[in-house]
């Protein structure tokens, strides 16, 4: 649903065929895209016209979807995280390397126009070495509908695995990429939503940079208000939303109803949601380097230097996520793989794992998957 934009008005991409589960998805992509439509993945796989395939289907289910593209010949568009456990993300780094094909990790955080303009200023030497990244995001994530599983963390259920990846993406691709130890504490403080809904964790780099980071999904405060106002997805919030994430879910009788609930937010059952006109973004970041500090927002950077300080515009903001498609086309047109590979993915997931197995142990992990920007 997310992507429903950028698949729409970017003339780089022709959706030709899908695969859904659900009758009143295959229908509804017939109506507006033609092409053909798929109750299984292998008869996706099959499909000589397809040459790309986007698996959006439930975490726990990507090594499966992805094995089975793979082994196709497909290249891959896949939604973070690359897995829930760590031998699934290993099984998709093998069958893509065995296959020759590409995996883009994504959409993800470290695709947004204002981030890679922070990591284009970072590698540029401008303001000297990177020291200290602090981010941090407060959201509603949490009462938001959910299926069972998106409760389980077993499952790749709570704020880590879905929330978390983000933010680690993000961290990970303005520091270098190469982390080497992680401490975390994580915080599941309603009975209700049984799995973790805050954390906070510290991280060290190759490089000598460390970052902290921390997100509650609890819908109380909400830091989109150090955001201009601009919402996650690019679009302005009104004040009046306050609150209607646990309004919503107060009318819900059990999880089936709720699970009803989430699935009025799938493609065929509804339409997306209103169109961006701002980068999307992952709440407050803020870079510390030798001669000068970045605080990302989603029209741009601003900039504070030794004796002066600047804003740096973001080029102008067109449609929602063109830069997965623009990632997609260098990649499989022009031989020029994205940073957010499979293997990329791996390296997030490990970090996910990493804070939780912290928050348990009281002790830092070290960090053995990790690859460079």
């Amino acid at each position: 649903m997310l992507m429903l934009p950028a698949f729409r008005s970017d003339p780089r991409i022709r959706l030709v065929a899908a695969c859904a589960p659900r009758e009143a998805s295959r229908r509804a992509f017939q109506a507006e895209f033609g092409g053909r439509v798929y109750e299984n993945v292998e008869g996706l796989c099959a499909d000589p016209e397809v040459e790309v395939v986007y698996i959006a289907t439930p975490h726990q289910m990507h090594a499966d979807h992805a094995v089975a593209v793979a082994a196709a010949g497909k290249h891959i568009l896949l939604d973070k995280p690359l897995a829930v456990e760590m031998a699934d993300g290993r099984r998709i780094v093998e069958a893509a390397e065995k296959a020759g094909v590409d995996v883009i990790v994504g959409p993800s955080h470290s695709f947004d126009r204002p981030v890679q303009q922070a990591g284009e200023l970072i590698r540029s030497g401008e303001l000297g070495r990177i020291r200290m990244i602090q981010a941090f995001n407060y959201t509603d994530f949490l009462y938001r509908p959910r299926r069972p599983e998106e409760l389980r963390t077993s499952e790749g259920g709570g704020v880590i695995f879905s929330q978390g990846v983000h933010q680690i993406d993000v961290v990970r691709f303005l520091a270098g990429g190469v982390g080497t130890r992680l401490a975390a504490m994580t915080g599941a403080w309603d009975p209700d939503r049984p799995t973790e809904g805050a954390y906070s964790a510290l991280m060290s780099f190759q490089n000598g940079c460390f970052a902290t980071f921390t997100y509650s999904g609890y819908a109380h405060f909400d830091s989109d208000i150090w955001m201009d106002g601009i919402g996650e997805l690019g679009q302005r919030k009104s004040p009046q939303g306050y609150g209607a994430a646990r309004r919503t879910l107060a009318t819900v009788l059990d999880a089936q109803q709720e699970a009803a609930l989430k699935t009025t937010r799938t493609y065929g059952a509804g339409d997306a949601p209103k169109p961006a006109d701002q980068y999307e973004h992952f709440g407050p970041i803020v870079v510390l380097c030798d001669r000068g500090d970045i605080r990302l927002v989603p029209s741009g950077l601003h900039v504070y230097g030794d004796f002066e300080q600047k804003f740096v515009p973001a080029p102008t903001f067109e449609t929602a996520r063109t830069e997965v498609i623009d990632a997609l086309v260098q990649t499989v047109r022009h031989g020029h793989p994205a940073v957010q590979s499979a293997r990329w993915g791996l390296a997030s997931l490990e970090a996910c794992h990493a804070i939780i197995r912290s928050a348990e142990t009281g002790t830092f992990v070290d960090l053995v998957e990790q690859v460079p920007v």
